[in-house]
């Protein structure tokens, strides 16, 4: 059992500018329409990406679900993964990965970022929804 407000772990790994991110994770294989998968992470910062593929720790492998029993909370240019809910055994955990695109999220956009969390409202992608 893990309560409401518990602070788990540090989204941890290598400190990359967005450039270096692009970089190395280039969006040809994207704009092909294949799976986008990275474990970059964005902070308010914008010239600071997270990137735990590289001296990351097991805060990469936290799932996303559209209905979520954790949190990213970014800190003093940290990134903190929080219960926003009890945590009973056995329950996996997961946040929102709430990814954004910079272009219009089209149902082909949606496709390459799909979800599957299986709640009960979910969205269907791990895209944020527009504002």
């Amino acid at each position: 059992f893990i309560p409401a407000g518990t602070r788990l772990v540090e989204y941890a790994g290598e400190r990359l500018t967005p450039a270096e991110a692009d970089a190395r994770y280039p969006e040809s294989a994207e704009a092909r329409g294949e799976r986008h998968h990275t474990f970059l992470f964005a902070i308010d910062d914008p010239h600071v990406v997270i990137d735990a593929a590289v001296d990351g720790n097991e805060a990469r492998f936290i799932n996303h679900s559209c209905d979520p029993n954790c949190d990213a909370v970014i800190e003093d240019g940290r990134i903190w993964i929080e219960t926003i809910r009890d945590v009973v055994p056995g329950e996996e955990l997961a946040y929102d990965y709430a990814y954004v695109l910079e272009e219009r999220h089209s149902p082909a956009a949606k496709r390459r970022y799909p979800c599957h969390c299986g709640a009960a409202r979910c969205r269907g992608t791990i895209l944020a929804k527009k504002r």
